[in-house]
C-alpha cells in the first residue's frame, strides 16, 4: 500500500542533508556501561507500559492480549474467537527521541482465527508514536515509523524482516522524500521461531538505522508527518508536514503470537558537560537538565 503527497519544503532540504550528515552508528555507544541500559522490560510483569487495542479504552487488556509467561512478554490470542481488526499497540510510558533500542523477538504458534494473510509472522516496533492517551477507541495503529518484524512462511519465497513501515509519515530514504508505506530491507529471510536480535540507532526524525542480528539492513531519515495506512485518528495529530522527532516506543499485537525476552534502551541524550557527574561521552543530543540531576 502506498499513499502519495508533495515535498514539503522542508523536507526537501533534509533529504539533501540527510545523505551529507556524519552521524555516529550504532558502535559509538559500544562500551556504555551495562547498568546504562535501560530494562523497559522486567521480566516479571507489565509494569511502565500502556495498553492500547483498537475498540477498547486506553488500559483495557483485552483477553489478555499482552501478558508475560514464563519471563517473557508475549502476545497471545488464546481467548479471541476472531482478531476482528483489533489491533493492538504496548506502548512504553515514557517518551525518547534518541536512543539505542534492543529487542530479542520470536514469532510462536499460529494466527489468531480470522487474520489476513499478510499479518502472518507480522508485528514489530512502532517508534516515535504519538502518546497513547491521544489515540480515540477506533484508531488502528499509532502515527509513528515501524520497525516491522517478518517471519518467513516456509515457502521458499523471500521475506525480508527489519523493514520500515511509515503509519502517518513519512521519511527521506536514498537522499528523497520516500512516500511508500513500507520500504523493504537487505535482512535474510528467518523462517521458523528462532530468537531474532532487532536494533535499532534512533537520533531524533534526523536518523533512524535497524540492525538485525548485529547487521544493518536499512537507514533513513528527514521523518515527517503524512500521507495515510492510519485511520480513526485526531485530525490534529497528523499535521501533515511537519517533522517527527520523537515518541513513544510500541509493541504491536497485529495478528500473530510474538514473544519478547528483552527489550532495553541506552538513551542517547543527556548531560553533554564533561565537568558533570552525570557526563557519559556517547550521548549525541544535549539535555541540560540531566546535568542537574545526580
Amino acid at each position: 500500500m502506498q499513499a502519495r503527497s508533495s515535498l514539503p519544503a522542508h523536507a526537501a532540504r533534509l533529504a539533501l542533508a540527510i545523505g551529507a550528515c556524519a552521524a555516529p552508528g550504532i558502535a559509538g555507544a559500544q562500551d556504555a556501561p551495562a547498568d546504562d541500559w535501560i530494562q523497559l522490560f522486567n521480566g516479571r510483569d507489565l509494569d511502565g507500559w500502556i495498553v492500547k487495542i483498537r475498540g477498547y479504552e486506553l488500559g483495557d487488556n483485552y483477553a489478555e492480549t499482552f501478558r508475560v509467561e514464563d519471563g517473557l512478554l508475549t502476545v497471545s490470542y488464546d481467548d479471541y474467537d476472531e482478531f476482528a481488526g483489533r489491533f493492538g499497540h504496548l506502548f512504553y510510558s515514557v517518551p525518547f527521541s534518541h536512543y539505542r533500542l534492543r529487542i530479542e523477538y520470536r514469532f510462536v504458534g499460529e494466527p489468531a482465527p480470522g487474520v489476513e494473510e499478510w499479518a502472518y509472522r507480522n508485528s514489530g516496533a512502532m517508534l516515535h508514536a504519538q502518546p497513547p492517551a491521544t489515540m480515540p477507541r477506533e484508531q488502528d495503529f499509532p502515527i509513528s515509523v515501524e520497525f516491522q518484524f517478518l517471519g518467513g512462511l516456509s515457502d521458499g519465497r523471500a521475506r525480508p524482516t527489519g523493514a520500515m513501515c511509515s503509519p502517518g509519515t513519512h521519511v527521506v530514504y536514498r537522499g528523497r522524500l520516500d512516500d511508500t508505506h513500507c520500504i523493504g530491507s537487505s535482512a535474510p529471510t528467518i523462517d521458523g521461531d528462532r530468537w531474532v536480535v532487532a536494533e535499532a540507532l534512533v537520533l531524533g526524525g534526523e536518523r533512524i538505522v535497524h540492525f538485525i542480528d548485529g547487521s544493518p539492513v536499512i537507514e533513513y531519515g528527514g521523518i515527517v508527518y503524512g500521507g495515510g495506512v492510519v485511520s480513526g485518528h485526531r485530525p490534529e495529530m497528523k499535521p501533515d508536514g511537519e517533522p517527527l522527532d520523537s515518541g513513544h516506543i510500541a509493541l504491536q499485537s497485529e495478528g500473530h503470537p510474538i514473544q519478547f525476552r528483552r527489550v532495553e534502551l541506552l538513551n542517547l541524550r543527556g548531560c553533554t558537560d564533561p565537568a558533570a557527574p552525570s557526563y557519559r561521552s556517547y550521548y549525541v543530543a544535549a539535555d541540560p537538565e540531566a546535568c542537574e540531576r545526580q
